[in-house]
């Protein structure tokens, strides 16, 4: 058994959700004159690849110590949105079970292809990454439960539409694109789709059903998409944590892994060293072009 991991690289340079604290590093001690290397590190939790646990909107609800392995590392539907969702658009449980296998029980990571905006990318851009990127309706959280998902994985900056989030007050300008959007391919404004009773609804409807989420995912992802395949995710046995940064990982068989390492040969890769995929740029790219307003 190999390990494909799908956790971005962490480093001050790694953008937090908005407003939440970055990653500070300090060394308090080097090897002349103390015979070691040692950090202190300041950062909220919301940085990098990280899982949001129950209690970080719902109180009652599970700190990270309390998430069992069981609940964490399991059977996973990795879908590709990249070919039918752009800047701000929606997606639906329809697109993705039309492109891959959905089990009850499932973990289920949606590549929506923004990961290409990271901070580690060629095509990094920060604003698009955390701002611009598609997310789900009502619809597909009511999927969700009724598919009672262990947990879901996204690799941008949340599992909500950021429309859908306080971000459409701090980003005014990208609020108006949005609403053109909005206006033409669903006929109506964002305060009219996403009004106030679905405020935030991947946070704050799926919690308390015990249905949470990972964001920030990235790594090799491009080398695992629409199929099947066990995940984990590794976050810190953190008592009262809201959240946690953490590694994810796929796990292939051994012959698989060749495979793909073949594959991964092949394709370009970032500064740190994982593949990527243009053509999923490319076709975020091709969408937003072909609008007409």
């Amino acid at each position: 058994m190999k390990l494909i991991d799908l956790t971005i690289p962490l480093g001050i340079g790694t953008p937090p959700w908005p407003t939440y604290e970055p990653l500070q590093v300090k060394y308090f001690k080097r090897l002349a004159p103390n015979g070691a290397n040692g950090q202190v590190l300041t950062h909220s939790n919301h940085l990098g690849t990280h899982l949001d646990g129950e209690i970080h909107f719902h109180t009652p609800g599970k700190d990270m110590a309390s998430l069992d392995m069981d609940f964490l590392v399991h059977e996973a539907a990795i879908v590709d949105l990249s070919d039918v969702c752009g800047d701000y658009d929606v997606y639906t449980s329809k697109m993705v079970e039309e492109r891959v296998e959905v089990k009850e029980g499932d973990i289920l990571i949606i590549h929506t292809g923004y990961h290409h905006f990271g901070w580690d990318q060629p095509n990094a851009n920060e604003v698009r990454y955390m701002v611009m990127h598609p997310g789900p309706d009502r619809e597909f959280a009511d999927w969700a439960k009724a598919k009672k998902l262990r947990w879901i994985g996204v690799d941008c900056g949340s599992a909500d539409h950021p429309m859908n989030t306080i971000i459409r007050d701090w980003m005014p300008r990208q609020a108006r694109q949005a609403e053109k959007v909005f206006r033409k391919k669903y006929g109506m404004g964002l305060a009219e789709f996403f009004d106030d009773s679905k405020y935030q609804l991947m946070h704050l409807e799926m919690f308390p059903y015990g249905i949470i989420h990972a964001e920030c995912l990235g790594g090799d992802i491009d080398l695992l998409l629409n199929r099947r395949v066990t995940v984990g995710f590794f976050p810190w046995r953190f008592v009262d944590g809201e959240a946690s940064i953490a590694r994810c990982a796929a796990f292939v068989e051994d012959a698989e892994y060749a495979e793909l390492m073949k594959k991964k040969e092949k394709m370009p890769k970032t500064k740190f060293g994982d593949a990527y995929d243009p053509k999923h740029v490319e076709n975020l790219n091709k969408q937003v072009m072909a609008r007409k307003y």
